[in-house]
This record gives C-alpha cells, sequence and structure tokens, in this order.
C-alpha cells in the first residue's frame, strides 16, 4: 500500500444529523475544533438543507464560518439544491458535497424523488461550483443494501457514480448505508465502479451494523481504494433501516491503519478526547471498541 491513506471525518455532519436530540452551534464549533486539533484535515462540518427537516444541522453557517481558519484544512458541507448552494456560498464554502442513491426505494424515501430526477437536480449546482472554483463530492447511499429494494446490484452503483463523476465531482464516495456489506461484496463493488471512475477518485464510507466494516475497508485498501469516510466514536445511523448502526468509528480505522504502518497524520489520544467530549454531549458511550478498550484502560490506571 504505497499511497497515503486520507480519512475524511463526517461525524459532525453525517454523525450528528441522526441525533434525536439537536447539538449546539457551540458545541458543534468545539468539536470540530478538537477533530483538527486531533490532526483531522478534512472535515464534513455541516449541511445547508432546510432547519424544519433536519433541525440537528440548522446553523450549519456559523459553524462554518467558525472554524474555517485553519490553513491546509478542508471543511465540506452538504447540499441539495441550488438554495442550499446559495447559503454555502454566502458563508464561504470552497467544497460542497451532493447525494444520490443507487436505489430508487431509498431515493424517494429520503429526498422525495426518483434517481434521475436527483441526479438532474444536481446539475446546475455541479455547474455553478465549476464556474465558481468550488470542489464538489458526490455521496451514492446503498451501494451494498438497501432497506427497501434489498440487495443492490454493482452495475447500479456504477451508473449513479460515472453520473456524479461525468457531472464534475472530483470525488465520489460510496456508502454502505444500512452496513449489509462483507469484503467480497465490497471487493466487487470496488472493481466495477473503478472501471469507470478511477479508483483514486473513489472513497469509502462504510457503515458498522453488522461489524464488518473494517473487514470491508481492508478489503477495499487491497484493491487500491486511498480515501475513508469514519466517525468519531461511531457516530451516525440511518432512520430508514432498523437497527443499523453508526459510521466506522474513526478511532478504530485509525488503530487499524497504524498497526498496517499506514500513516494518517491523526493523534489517537487526541481524537479520543474529542469523542468523549461529544459523546458526553450526546449522553451516550462511543460506538466505537478502540475508544471503549481506551476509556476502560484509562480507568483502571486511576
Amino acid at each position: 500500500m504505497s499511497e497515503a491513506v486520507r480519512i475524511v471525518e463526517v461525524g459532525p455532519r453525517d454523525g450528528l444529523q441522526n441525533e434525536k436530540t439537536p447539538v449546539s452551534v457551540e458545541t458543534r464549533i468545539a468539536f470540530v475544533e478538537a477533530l483538527v486539533a486531533a490532526g483531522c484535515r478534512t472535515v464534513e462540518v455541516g449541511s445547508f438543507v432546510s432547519p424544519k427537516a433536519v433541525p440537528q444541522m440548522a446553523g450549519s453557517d456559523a459553524v462554518l464560518r467558525a472554524v474555517d481558519h485553519h490553513p491546509g484544512r478542508e471543511f465540506h458541507v452538504l447540499v441539495p439544491n441550488e438554495k442550499g448552494y446559495d447559503a454555502a456560498m454566502a458563508a464561504g464554502a470552497r467544497v460542497i458535497a451532493v447525494f444520490a442513491s443507487a436505489s430508487e426505494g431509498f431515493s424517494r424515501a429520503n429526498i422525495n424523488c426518483t434517481i434521475a430526477e436527483s441526479l438532474e437536480r444536481f446539475r446546475p449546482v455541479l455547474a455553478r461550483a465549476r464556474a465558481d472554483g468550488v470542489k464538489v463530492r458526490g455521496y451514492v447511499s446503498c451501494v451494498l443494501g438497501c432497506p427497501f429494494d434489498g440487495e443492490v446490484a454493482p452495475a447500479a452503483v456504477t451508473r449513479v457514480a460515472r453520473a456524479l463523476w461525468d457531472q464534475g465531482c472530483y470525488e465520489v464516495s460510496l456508502g454502505d448505508t444500512i452496513g449489509v456489506g462483507t469484503p467480497v461484496k465490497a471487493r466487487r463493488l470496488l472493481r466495477a465502479v473503478a472501471a469507470e471512475v478511477p479508483m483514486a477518485s473513489l472513497a469509502m464510507h462504510f457503515h458498522d451494523t453488522y461489524g464488518q466494516a473494517l473487514a470491508n475497508l481492508y478489503a477495499g485498501l487491497e484493491e487500491g481504494a486511498r480515501v475513508i469516510d469514519s466517525a468519531a466514536g461511531g457516530l451516525g445511523g440511518c432512520p430508514y433501516a432498523p437497527g443499523a448502526t453508526g459510521n466506522v468509528a474513526t478511532e478504530d480505522v485509525v488503530y487499524m491503519l497504524d498497526g498496517l504502518g499506514e500513516p494518517t497524520g491523526i493523534d489517537l489520544p487526541r481524537l479520543l478526547a474529542a469523542t468523549n467530549t461529544i459523546s458526553a454531549a450526546i449522553g451516550r458511550a462511543p460506538v466505537s471498541r478502540v475508544a471503549a478498550a481506551l476509556n476502560a484502560k484509562a480507568r483502571a490506571a486511576r
């Protein structure tokens, strides 16, 4: 594995947007600052969607403005349409993300439109971003299974990923939203999509519902993928998939990569401190084996 692995920390957006109780803007700012202090170079900090639809992301403009002062760091925000793009630009965003689904059932349930309609919505957003010199990252949900449609064929994922790539996304993140994938399926998926979108421009966004996320990531690393989305403490979930847990925990990913001799630039003790702080704010323990082990070790040493 000669090329460095890049971690995209998605806890402040993809993680916290699924919490039942919204976290204050001040707490979210402190969380992002702690993640940056731990060495996270790319952090997804908010979402410019209707606060009525996702109240947890209200104030994302204030979060972005407060943290966007670190040189050499990227702060991503999600936008669903041109209105969201306008708000993101007003807040000074330099990297945005758009999202589509690989399954029709999830697309209709999540954003109330077909896959084709969602891709059309993004065309003016990507055109404006291109003109404004703004980078755009694309997300594809349900790449290894859907709570409504069941198994999702790699060809279906490839079509959506290629469409986002053709529209101008510099990177496409493949999301196992309900965490049903296995290493064999992850390999098959990445090989299929990489035939249409360069592997260097693909990211792995795997949830850990069935405890397979790290194994799936390792399989992807062996295939040549070098970008991993993860959330501190395993934050996240899927409201449409009963029992679905959050994203693979950043602590667990960093521990695995450290063991492989893959430098991430992330300091594990500082990352754990950031995780413990946000976990206290939301009132539950981190969903991370590494965090649980290190916290237990620290308690035993007192």
